[in-house]
């Protein structure tokens, strides 16, 4: 982040210091978050509108609709091929919920004039909430790592390998589908509208769908956020606080400085007219790619570029391996450049911090650790080799390290929460209790405050009447009443029931219990599964707040610490104790993922109005038809290539049965130990190289020529889109045997 730039908001202009935002010839006053009384009637007012706002737009007829489901279905299909190919290569997935927006905004927009209803806001919340559910399954489903691990890596002794008919492949996706969705809105209530979380992916999705639609009343989600205090936070700090690249990939910043109750002012953001929609218009800063057709070019662009390159890659796949460095360490330490536009792109996405914390874990572990191991007689057998060669030994390296941290820093967020949070709920639950609302300490009510439907119109509803009532209340109704009128949410109507939540959870939980004894019979005891969706649920509890207050979801961190907890449960000499291990973990991960991109989605509905029933039903039927394309998808890339080897050597995989084999006994290999450094090496250098590339691209554009930085976000999300999709038909020319150069150079 460049300083003293001040703040920069998603249509590329920048924000003076004083949180003023110039449109025109009028300035509009961002405002200051107040910390000091106000007027109860003016309190009421914000109230009364925040509320008429989502009634409103919850009651839009575009919340769900069919046209809205099929277009994300559509994207997310895309995104699911492009994860699968990227998550088999490396373990890289990302949801992309951003540009889905962008797409669906470009689609819709293109076909304006045909449309019977207008695409909204609340529509592109749907959209890019059924297009993110469909994209991600691949990691859901485990079949980046998981999978993998079952179908190839499990030894004979271990009863394995596994391998799965196609069938049982959806079976098993569709049982880890719905848990962690189903999870997800009891906490909406806790993390988005009371502690009111900042979620920033989330957030920053909905600034860019409302500046893409225009503004307009959505400028009214000032007031909705924060009941009392108004929620005038710059709109600017989501987009100015971290790297885009840990919003769109890890989902890792923090939005330092941001009050935690401040909320998102749509209003701060320049409206655009429908004049302004057009390029070059007066009033636009086409430098900064603020006109929508001109970020639309921009990503067909890269695409094309990515593209092109995939296809060629595929008739020459010395493109995919050059030796930058010379042919003796290209052969002998595999220190080769993969110059794909792709991960140049997803490098400008992770950003410099993480790229460059990458190379240097290259450097340690391939120019280092690798030839030490090798000369030392460590690791024998050949470099890429990941049984005896030094590739798996330094994967063997890292994973103590790696479990010790998911433990720490778990630990940790616990100990924070309670520590932060715990006495708040105690003096809370203490008036509930005093005041006989017993039910209020689950939190199960309903706000009391003003009916939607009656809003203005019923003496008896309205929340200054509720306010009027509560003057003769005790202290602790009176500040139990005012913390329900700042809980504005959607209309009771547009929220999924508790009892529709306590239903579907069963159902979830059972039906996830009965596929997966069905896929894997008597391996795996009901028990064990039954106890790992325990487990699941309360992690993805610490792995949503985590990703509310950092950005980051440790699904990673909660799938091992998941597998280190069932080497206490399933003793080392059952001899399905790896196979019970990894299932485990997989299951732990899928609810905990779930879990997050529903929260994150959840924000940005909240943010716009849009119905979160509507959000919900989008993540579930996401969620099951993504389940299905990426067991599809991953049968058609494990039956064209080799896996593990060649261009998918599934290093996900290796970590996740490396990990089962570690927590259950087996330990580490000879001297491992004593290089322990957890420094995510277990990737070769040509894809580390590539992301470097990248991230230092996004460093000159974003610290050096001080821009901000949507424009490069776009033109990642098109280098990695092209390649993603264009593997496709790299995989159908594979299936028909079509003569290419031979690989390797030399």
């Amino acid at each position: 982040m460049a300083p003293d730039r001040g703040s920069v908001n998603p249509n590329g202009t920048s924000l003076p210091e004083d949180g003023s935002v110039r449109s025109g010839s009028s300035i509009t006053d961002i405002g200051k978050i107040s910390t000091e009384e106000e007027n109860p009637e003016d309190e009421l007012s914000a109230v009364e509108e925040a509320q008429a706002f989502l009634a409103q737009q919850a009651e839009q007829a575009q919340n769900f609709t069919l046209r809205g489901t099929l277009v994300g279905l559509g994207i997310g299909v895309i995104i699911c091929f492009s994860n699968t190919y990227f998550g088999l290569q490396t373990g890289w997935v990302s949801g992309m919920t951003m540009p889905a927006a962008l797409i669906g905004f470009a689609f819709f927009k293109t076909i304006s004039k045909h449309l019977e209803l207008p695409f909204t806001p609340v529509e592109n919340v749907l959209l890019q909430t059924v297009a993110g559910a469909t994209g991600t399954m691949p990691l859901g489903c485990g079949f980046v790592g998981v999978m993998p691990a079952l179908n190839y890596l499990l030894r004979p002794e271990e009863n394995g390998p596994l391998q799965l008919p196609a069938g049982k492949l959806v079976l098993w996706s569709l049982g880890l589908s719905f848990f962690g969705v189903v999870f997800a809105v009891p906490l909406r209530k806790e993390f988005i509208i009371r502690e009111k979380l900042k979620f920033p992916s989330g957030t920053a999705t909905a600034l860019v769908i409302s500046v893409l639609h225009g503004g307009g009343d959505d400028a009214k989600i000032v007031q909705h956020e924060s009941g009392l205090e108004t929620a005038r936070r710059k709109s600017a700090e989501i987009l100015r606080s971290r790297s885009r690249s840990e919003i769109m990939l890890r989902r890792s910043s923090s939005m330092s400085g941001t009050p935690r109750d401040a909320a998102v002012n749509f209003s701060a953001v320049p409206t655009m007219t429908n004049q302004d929609t057009e390029p070059n218009k007066p009033g636009l800063d086409s430098g900064q790619y603020s006109d929508w057709k001109s970020k639309i070019r921009l990503l067909a662009m890269s695409f094309g570029v990515s593209a092109i390159y995939t296809i060629s890659s595929y008739f020459i796949p010395h493109l995919r391996s050059i030796p930058v460095f010379g042919l003796p360490l290209a052969h002998n330490w595999l220190w080769t450049l993969n110059p794909s536009p792709a991960y140049i792109g997803q490098g400008i996405i992770m950003g410099p911090a993480i790229t460059l914390h990458m190379l240097l874990g290259a450097l340690v572990g391939w120019g280092f650790l690798s030839p030490l191991a090798k000369s030392r007689g460590w690791a024998m057998g050949p470099v890429d080799d990941w049984e005896s060669g030094s590739q798996g030994w330094i994967v063997w390296t890292s994973l103590a390290i790696m479990l010790i941290d998911s433990i720490i820093n778990l630990g940790w967020l616990l100990v924070r929460s309670l520590m932060s949070y715990g006495p708040q709920l105690y003096h809370k639950a203490q008036e509930h209790v005093r005041i006989g609302n017993i039910w209020g300490i689950l939190g199960s009510h309903q706000s009391q405050n003003a009916s939607y439907t009656a809003l203005g119109s019923s003496e008896h509803s309205t929340p200054h009447n509720v306010y009027s009532r509560s003057r003769s209340a005790s202290p602790s109704q009176k500040r139990l009443k005012k913390e329900e009128l700042t809980e504005t949410d959607a209309p009771p109507a547009h929220l999924v029931s508790n009892r529709a939540v306590l239903a579907l959870l069963f159902l979830s939980i059972v039906f996830c219990v009965f596929a997966i004894r069905l896929v894997f019979g008597t391996l795996v005891p009901s028990y064990a599964i039954f106890l790992s969706i325990i487990l699941a649920l309360l992690l993805s509890v610490m792995g949503v707040r985590a990703q509310g207050e950092t950005d980051l979801n440790p699904v990673s961190g909660i799938s091992k610490l998941t597998q280190l907890a069932f080497a206490l449960v399933i003793p080392s000499s059952n001899p399905n104790a790896v196979t019970i291990n990894l299932l485990a973990g997989a299951i732990s991960e899928a609810g905990a993922l779930q879990a997050g991109d529903m929260m994150q989605d959840l924000k940005t509905g909240h943010l716009l109005g849009a119905s979160p029933k509507a959000q919900f039903y989008g993540q579930i039927i996401g969620s099951a038809v993504g389940a299905v394309v990426s067991a599809g998808v991953y049968t058609l890339y494990t039956s064209v290539y080799e896996i593990p080897g060649g261009m998918f050597k599934v290093p996900t995989g290796y970590v996740w049965i490396f990990t089962a084999r570690l927590v259950i006994g087996e330990g580490l290999p000879h001297m491992a130990w004593q290089w322990a450094l957890g420094a995510g090496m277990y990737n070769t250098p040509s894809f580390t190289l590539a992301r470097a590339i990248g991230g230092l691209v996004n460093w000159y554009w974003r610290c050096y020529r001080k821009r901000e930085d949507t424009p490069v976000i776009i033109l990642a999300s098109g280098l990695i889109l092209g390649e993603g999709l264009l593997s496709v038909l790299n995989l159908l020319l594979a299936s028909m045997d079509v003569p290419r150069l031979e690989e390797g150079w030399g």
